[in-house]
């Protein structure tokens, strides 16, 4: 149950996000989603950090790592969208967008964690 009321806002925030950051070059480039996993990226680091520490309960973590941000971030979108470009014979979009993706989250959930660990302490 905690997942799937999580999982609603995540979805919700994604769709308020993706409506802030429609802009015409979005067309050109998915920066929407890119921008939706870097996000969710830093605040699942930022959060397992806090949760490490603060000793929350399983079902919090299930609400907010699984649920709320399982929701937020979107891999499918993600795998979509590069599929798209590569249909559309963008393989070098389709790469650097690929290569953005996992390098931009994975330094972002590298970040949330140090940054938090660091106020935190």
């Amino acid at each position: 149950m905690y997942v799937g009321l999580g999982s609603a806002i995540g979805g919700m925030l994604r769709f308020l996000c993706y409506g802030l950051i429609s802009i015409r070059i979005v067309k050109m480039f998915p920066f929407n989603t890119l921008f939706v996993n870097v996000l969710g990226s830093f605040l699942i680091g930022a959060l397992f950090v806090l949760f490490q520490k603060k000793n929350f309960s399983a079902e919090w973590l299930s609400f907010f790592i699984t649920g709320v941000l399982g929701g937020f971030t979107t891999f499918s979108a993600f795998s979509l969208e590069t599929f798209q470009l590569i249909e559309q014979n963008q393989i070098g979009k389709a790469f650097l967008y690929a290569l953005l993706s996992v390098f931009l989250g994975l330094l972002a959930c590298w970040g949330g964690y140090v940054v938090t660990s660091l106020l935190s302490k």
